[in-house]
């Protein structure tokens, strides 16, 4: 069996390579960039038609949408000792779905608009309004998470998941907003996952843009 993740680390390629470093996989790691049409040659578009990174390719098994290929390695492989990042019942993956949803359709967009706009790119070319446009807008959509995580560490039940990695994934791009200085449960949530050891590799490989 050979499982292979395409894309490099410093993309949305991060989720899948976080739950394969957790998981302790044995993986080939190919750093498909995606700048100047490197995803729409014709040997890549044969993979994702759509053209973009991640993807994954298991055994023959191919899985695009970076949330969809989290998910399916955090159900399809377990670690060495026997530990997963999957739901262990109905509940637990019903929290898992709703919770990787929740942070594709009410927080990526305005995350990604903060991020590239307050942090990564030229200041020459950001645009400081539409940074605080989309900080307001995730004020009260944060709030949700914050009231979630009462008495709670994690956002599946007492342990962590594949869930946390997809939503921390997300979150991430915003822990310097205002929205979520308001928000303490959930910062103290998203330090403790971003801490793991695994995350800490996964961002080493964004830096360098090295395989794995």
């Amino acid at each position: 069996m050979t499982l292979k993740i395409y894309g490099i680390a410093a993309s949305r390629t991060s989720r899948p390579l976080w739950v394969a470093q957790e998981l302790g996989l044995d993986y080939e790691h190919i750093a498909q960039v995606y700048e100047g049409g490197a995803t729409h040659t014709p040997e890549f578009l044969a993979i994702n038609p759509n053209g973009h990174i991640p993807v994954i390719d298991d055994d023959g098994i191919i899985v695009w949408e970076s949330m969809a290929c989290a998910l399916y390695l955090a159900e399809r492989f377990q670690a060495a000792d026997g530990s997963s990042l999957a739901a262990h019942n109905h509940a637990e993956r019903a929290e898992i779905l709703r919770w990787t949803f929740w942070a594709v359709t009410e927080c990526e967009k305005d995350a990604l608009s903060f991020l590239m706009h307050r942090v990564a790119m030229p200041e020459e070319r950001r645009k400081p309004e539409l940074a605080l446009q989309a900080d307001r807008r995730l004020a009260p959509v944060l709030q949700v998470l914050e009231q979630h995580l009462q008495g709670r560490s994690y956002i599946a039940g007492e342990r962590f998941t594949v869930a946390d990695i997809c939503v921390a994934s997300v979150l991430a791009w915003v822990q310097r907003a205002d929205a979520m200085a308001a928000c303490p449960r959930l910062a103290d949530w998203l330090q403790r996952c971003t801490a793991r050891p695994a995350q800490l590799q996964v961002r080493v490989m964004a830096r360098n843009r090295v395989k794995s």
